[in-house]
């Protein structure tokens, strides 16, 4: 019989801002542009697309091609989404 599976949803897991923080953290860590996109995609969903979108400035479109794995948001896209979740982005020297 084959074993029965469920799709995976993190957006369970990110329903507290400390927890999207984090998530943020570690995806900017790796450096990893797929990473990052992502994990603003995430973010993104948990706290509803049409009103990040609406924040943000961009279309619903926008978001949903741009903030996956395989995406490349524009920097300003970045920056609404961050802010429309209540961040910023911030630069530190490297360690």
């Amino acid at each position: 019989m084959p074993l029965k599976t469920t799709p995976f949803e993190p957006e369970m897991y990110f329903t507290d801002p400390a927890d999207q923080l984090d998530l943020l953290r570690d995806a900017f860590a790796t450096g990893d542009a797929g990473t990052i996109a992502d994990a603003l995609g995430i973010v993104a969903r948990v706290n509803g697309v049409a009103s990040t979108a609406e924040a943000a400035s961009v279309s619903r479109m926008v978001l949903d091609k741009g903030l996956t794995k395989g995406g490349d948001p524009k920097l300003s896209t970045l920056l609404g989404v961050l802010k429309a979740a209540g961040f910023e982005l911030t630069v530190a020297p490297l360690r």
